[in-house]
């Protein structure tokens, strides 16, 4: 037996759908682009996070290639020679 049936035989009235998603009522930038302002601020948000972990990594991956390659052997620098 459904869902539907089981309440409809129990009396139960039909069962309301939880949407977890929000309508955005922002405006829009243009009227015929399909992005809202609000959509443009995460958008900024989330690339100026991306920009920040891309720095991090950089900086890893430099602080690998001077000192912990070398310090371990796994190569020798060009300006070291």
């Amino acid at each position: 037996m459904g869902e539907a049936k089981r309440r409809k035989t129990l009396g139960l009235p039909p069962k309301k759908n939880n949407t977890k998603t929000k309508i955005d009522d922002s405006a829009r930038l243009f009227d015929w682009f399909p992005f809202t302002i609000n959509q443009r601020d995460k958008l900024i948000k989330l690339s100026i996070k991306a920009s920040w972990f891309g720095i991090g990594g950089l900086v890893i991956l430099w602080i690998v290639v001077r000192f912990i390659g070398p310090a371990a052997g796994w190569w020798t620098l060009a300006d070291s020679l």
